[in-house]
């Protein structure tokens, strides 16, 4: 197994940006959601699979009767805001 090692700023945010050599020995291609962390002072963060993702839910289920989308501010009660 090939270990890569780049450095990387934490913003004050604590952002990170993954550097391509990284991301490419990961295998990662596209952004997405992942699983992050802590064993000790080593962070780890694992990409979430597509199809375990909350998003490969989408169009799962049949709505009975759906919202037209420009129909949807109709819908919400302004009331408590």
């Amino acid at each position: 197994m090939l270990i890569t090692m780049k450095y990387t700023t934490i913003t004050p945010k604590y952002q990170v940006h993954i550097p391509v050599e990284i991301r490419k020995e990961a295998g990662l291609t596209k952004h997405g959601r992942a699983r992050i962390k802590a064993e000790g002072k080593r962070i780890i963060i694992e990409p979430i699979p597509e199809e375990e993702s909350f998003l490969a839910l989408g169009g799962a289920f049949k709505v009975k009767n759906p919202i037209p989308v420009e129909k949807i501010r109709d819908f919400i009660d302004y009331g408590d805001l």
